[in-house]
């Protein structure tokens, strides 16, 4: 770090600007037009009512389910949420961390048969107090409120850390996606989709209080479909990382790291376990077997080159897409995202933005795009 300070401010910039992806020169644009707190393609997790780390949740578990359930037909976020809502308020007077953890935990009533929560049949522990803290009968865990042996059953990884909790927002959605879809259902058809949400809970009450949510959240938009083999990898891995926290100069194939000091704005990557806009996106290339360079600027010319003057109509899901002082000068490419469909990238924005989903019309200066797959 000596050496850089010999280098002086322009070079320390220079360097700076060509490890990471926000130059000093688009800053204050860029923190004009990316400060709305969109959690999907185009939803405001405000407007929703959903704490955007749980919106972000939601969106990577349904993305998730044709890993899960290739037979499963319409899962979308919105199901999710619906079901979330009821069972805890999305998690409503918790903290939930960047890698999904929630605290406190969440646990329902004893399930002693004593009608405390109108439960009337005891249900004896299956899980040592695991997951509940209650060694002699069951709890309802999570934000999805799994019982204990529910969760065993259906329970999926959703963040990859190698770790699988209902106290977990990533891996609850993700199991909550499995056990909703079962061998294989339509949820884009209502009566399956009825019968669906009424396994989780025999009460019409139940199903109809849910789907009044569902339907509430249906008309604030909908995400990209997710398209399968190695694009699908790309996106899904990318998608995963929302909420994750940008690090100047972090992120690499094996996932998210410290990085660097200093962004133009002052952020010392090196105290932030993250990504910045390339670290993601080498990330998730890496999960399809690509390996990219590591600056925007350079992934710029790893594959085939998508010109700004064919539009954002000539992406397709998967592609890099890229903005630059000068849109025909890959040297001056300041910053990458991932192509996702519908106008939207999943990109992490800058210090101070977590992962995140905008639109490709986020930033003014498209550089055009990279295709690889």
């Amino acid at each position: 770090m000596k050496r850089w300070k010999k280098l002086g401010c322009l070079g320390v910039l220079l360097l700076a600007a060509a490890v990471c992806c926000t130059g000093p020169v688009l800053l204050a644009a860029a923190a004009r037009s990316q400060d709305s707190p969109t959690g999907g393609a185009g939803i405001d997790a405000a407007a929703a009512g959903i704490p955007q780390r749980m919106l972000s949740a939601y969106i990577a578990g349904a993305s998730q389910i044709g890993a899960h359930v290739p037979a499963c037909k319409g899962m979308r976020w919105q199901i999710l949420a619906g079901i979330a809502r009821v069972e805890s308020d999305h998690a409503s007077g918790r903290t939930v961390s960047a890698g999904g953890d929630i605290s406190p935990v969440i646990t329902g009533p004893r399930l002693d048969g004593s009608g405390a929560g109108g439960n009337t049949t005891a249900i004896r522990d299956t899980d040592g107090g695991q997951w509940d803290g209650d060694t002699e009968f069951e709890r309802a865990v999570g934000p999805f409120q799994f019982l204990p042996e529910t969760f065993r059953a259906y329970g999926k990884d959703g963040n990859g850390d190698g770790v699988t909790s209902p106290h977990n927002a990533d891996d609850a959605a993700a199991s909550a996606a499995v056990y909703l879809c079962g061998n294989g259902r339509n949820l884009g058809d209502r009566d399956q989709l009825r019968a669906a949400i009424h396994t989780y809970n025999r009460s019409w009450a139940y199903v109809d209080d849910v789907l009044s949510g569902i339907d509430r959240y249906d008309a604030l938009g909908s995400t990209p479909q997710i398209p399968s083999g190695n694009v699908g990898a790309v996106i899904q891995a990318a998608l995963a990382q929302q909420g994750i926290p940008y690090s100047w100069g972090g992120g690499d194939a094996d996932g998210a790291s410290t990085g660097i000091c200093c962004s133009p704005g002052g952020q010392d990557g090196r105290t932030v376990t993250g990504f910045d806009c390339s670290g993601l996106s080498l990330y998730a290339y890496a999960q399809a077997g690509i390996n990219l360079p590591r600056t925007a600027a350079a992934q710029a010319g790893a594959g085939r080159r998508i010109p700004a003057s064919a539009g954002f109509a000539a992406l397709l899901p998967g592609d890099l897409v890229f903005y630059g002082y000068n849109p025909t000068n890959d040297s001056t490419i300041h910053h990458v995202g991932i192509y996702l469909g519908d106008g939207q990238m999943i990109n992490a924005p800058r210090p101070g933005k977590p992962v995140r989903i905008d639109p490709v019309t986020a930033l003014p200066d498209y550089a055009g795009g990279t295709r690889l797959l």
